[in-house]
């Protein structure tokens, strides 16, 4: 139970009141009283709007509900849905053309295009991981991954397997002659590198080459064992380490031991779907490692291979340049954070009347007041910029709701006016069909609109469970309308002048440990016109940089900004699913995938409070899930069981069964209790089993609200 203090009218947890004014208040320049009482203004004006919003969500919802009951699926009548739509203020009118005017953006949102991570900001090593992956090995990506054979010769082994290593030479020497070409021979020839007269030079058995274009050569360093030469490439950086003292080094024909290159440029440091953040204790843990990221004290130590190792923010790098002046190079990725939605409230923070607050109202007021304290030293952003991702807003009010917020937060916090950008993430139906609308209102702060095709399902199915049963998991993603909402949200990102302003984002690679295809595939991403696209590891970061040497995404903007934005019928156009088509071993199956992908992932954050993993499949392959992975089973689930495809008997016993192959999945993991055997008393198993159940009525099919109230119960025990 927390115990409160009285701040402004409110009453505030006492742990989380310590941690905002004896940590995060001193690195800014406001007071105790102004920080509470600016706070405790802003839950008395915006919560009443908040409690609005929602309804308003609802009730749109109810209304959507009885026209399907009435009408069945939109593909019968196309034109008189879009009518009911706008009828009932579901759509809004289209603003005139304009164009975005956000200002003070830091380079790597604006100007260059690269990579971004998202990480759960409560996992200090996986933070620091994230913010450090600004730079990364390639060399190590390709040897650590499936990208080179990992059969016959080729397999890993314990120690350094010389022909794997090989391999990572030629591809590693490919990449070079793709994008630093020499004016005659290859970097597989190479036998040295060499600077002269600030020049660079490839020796070869036949002479010494120089690079066809010399100003992709633009500084070095070297110390007594080793050199490190530094190239530019489509704005991108990459890094020969020369170090023939090095086993690597050693076995390379020019002592080049490692390429480092310029892999996450951006990293979300997350507050909402990969965390399990429930009370005021796990807030505050968020809270603090994002204030140390903030102002670089952030430290973290842990075990690893029987060694200690201590994990800090890594310092710039400096090199001479070939001008003969000092070249400092960012060593960290710009952070940016996300914050939770307007949805769900907590009990960290009461209002004068004793009722919970939203949680992104404190999230916004807490996240920036820590930003706060880097502004000075440029330890983030070197322009002065605050960078909040808003989540799961449905519609431009709910848009212009944040921003409303952001400004008092500047207000109270005596920040300059749109100090605090807005990432708007485009993953709720209505914000799709609307997002001209939502960028218009935030067109003085946007800085990034980014498609979320797993939520933005779990939304669609949600919106649409009257209208009939949806189809298979694997069906859905070939469907036109997941095409026209990813084509709609560039084009209509570049129409509001985004281009070379913002970013236009892509969404997650979700098969951490297979990389050989997503380098196969993952081009698709800047090739659409893509400032970023998100990735799972800092070495999926590093692979997928690859791809922005390769694609002019400002060239693909250009080539894209006067095609045809699909129509809003393509957007609506999911089909429903004939029954008949399916045989009941393929409903048994698709049952038995949702049901296990759902426990999977539940067990681990109701036991263990691992809000993000990598969770095993029914085939074994290891998926990134999170809590939209999670709604996307759940409404599936919830959706079959609404159009009586499966019943709820077959749903218990479907759910008991892929129990037992959990457990027997998770059986190496010492903290994990199984479920089997123990289905009554099993909260994790209750929990997962009642997104299912009561998936239909849960508000958007959110997990949030059984996860949160699930995991409480469990932290109680």
């Amino acid at each position: 139970m927390s115990s409160y203090v009285k701040r402004s009218g409110l009453k505030v947890d006492s742990d989380l009141a310590n941690f905002v004014e004896n940590e995060a208040l001193k690195g800014a320049s406001v007071s105790d009283d102004k920080f509470w009482s600016g706070f405790a203004n802003m839950v008395k004006i915006a919560m009443p709007r908040n409690v609005a919003l929602l309804a308003r969500r609802e009730e749109l919802q109810t209304k959507i509900d009885d026209w399907h009951k009435k009408n069945g699926a939109v593909a019968s009548d196309v034109t008189g849905y879009e009518a009911f739509l706008k009828d009932i203020g579901y759509l809004v009118d289209e603003p005139e053309g304009f164009e975005i005017s956000t200002s003070g953006l830091d380079e790597e949102i604006s100007s260059i295009c690269g990579p971004q991570l998202v990480v759960p900001v409560s996992n200090a090593r996986f933070a620091l991981n994230a913010a450090n992956a600004r730079w990364g090995s390639l060399y190590d990506a390709f040897y650590g991954t499936d990208v080179i054979s990992r059969e016959g010769d080729l397999a890993p082994t314990k120690g350094y397997n010389e022909k794997r290593g090989n391999v990572v030479f030629a591809k590693a020497a490919q990449f070079l002659d793709d994008y630093f070409p020499l004016v005659s021979g290859s970097h597989a020839n190479a036998l040295g590198y060499f600077v002269e007269n600030n020049e660079l030079l490839v020796g070869e058995a036949n002479g010494a080459s120089k690079l066809k274009d010399e100003g992709q050569f633009v500084g070095f360093s070297a110390d007594s064992e080793k050199q490190k030469l530094l190239l530019k490439h489509a704005s991108l950086h990459v890094e020969l380490v020369i170090d023939k003292s090095s086993i690597i080094g050693a076995s390379h024909k020019a002592g080049l031991a490692d390429i480092i290159i310029e892999s996450a440029l951006t990293t979300i440091q997350d507050c909402e779907d990969s965390v399990a953040a429930v009370d005021a204790a796990d807030k505050i843990e968020v809270y603090r490692n994002w204030l140390g990221l903030m102002d670089g004290t952030l430290v973290e130590s842990f075990e690893k291979g029987g060694k200690a190792i201590t994990r800090k923010l890594n310092p710039d790098r400096i090199y001479q340049g070939v001008n003969g002046h000092e070249l400092k190079l960012k060593g960290r990725a710009l952070l940016l954070v996300r914050n939770v939605g307007h949805l769900m409230t907590t009990n960290a923070i009461l209002d004068e009347d004793g009722n919970e607050i939203g949680e992104g109202l404190m999230d916004a007021a807490i996240t920036t007041l820590c930003a706060m304290s880097g502004l000075k030293d440029k330890i983030n952003s070197q322009t002065g910029a605050i960078y909040i991702v808003k989540p799961k807003m449905h519609g431009s009010d709910e848009v212009e709701f944040a921003c409303d917020i952001f400004s008092m937060v500047e207000d109270f916090l005596s920040l300059p006016k749109n100090t605090i950008k807005i990432g708007i993430m485009d993953e709720e139906r209505r914000t799709s069909a609307n997002l001209k609308a939502c960028i218009f209102a935030a067109r003085e702060r946007v800085f990034f609109i980014n498609t979320g095709f797993l939520d933005r399902t779990g939304d669609e199915i949600h919106t649409s469970m009257q209208a009939g049963p949806v189809l298979r998991k694997n069906e859905i993603k070939s469907e036109k309308w997941i095409g026209a909402y990813e084509d709609r949200n560039v084009l209509i990102g570049l129409a509001c002048g985004l281009s070379g302003k913002a970013q236009i984002g892509k969404g997650m690679w979700a098969i951490p440990d297979n990389m050989a295809d997503m380098l196969a595939s993952k081009a698709m991403h800047p090739k659409a016109g893509a400032n970023c696209a998100w990735v799972p590891s800092p070495t999926a970061a590093t692979l997928h940089a690859l791809h922005y040497h390769e694609i002019d995404v400002f060239e693909a903007q250009k080539r894209r900004h006067n095609e045809a934005t699909p129509s809003l019928s393509e957007l609506f156009s999911m089909p429903v699913l004939d029954p008949s088509t399916l045989s009941q071993e393929e409903i048994t199956h698709e049952l038995e995938n949702n049901a296990q992908g759902i426990l999977g992932y539940v067990v681990r954050w109701i036991e263990q409070g691992v809000g993000c993993s990598k969770v095993p499949d029914i085939n074994n392959v290891g998926l990134m899930e999170d809590r939209a992975t999670c709604r996307i089973s759940s409404q599936a689930i919830a959706n079959w069981l609404e159009h009586k495809l499966v019943s709820e008997k077959q749903v218990r016993a479907t759910f008991k069964k892929m129990a037992k192959i959990v457990d027997e999945q998770n059986a190496s993991d010492d903290l994990y209790v199984p479920m089997a055997g123990n289905f009554d008393k099993s909260i994790a198993f209750q929990a997962a089993l009642d997104l299912a159940l009561d998936g239909a009525n849960q508000p958007s099919g959110y997990t949030e609200p059984i996860l949160h109230a699930m995991r409480i119960k469990q932290k109680a025990l």
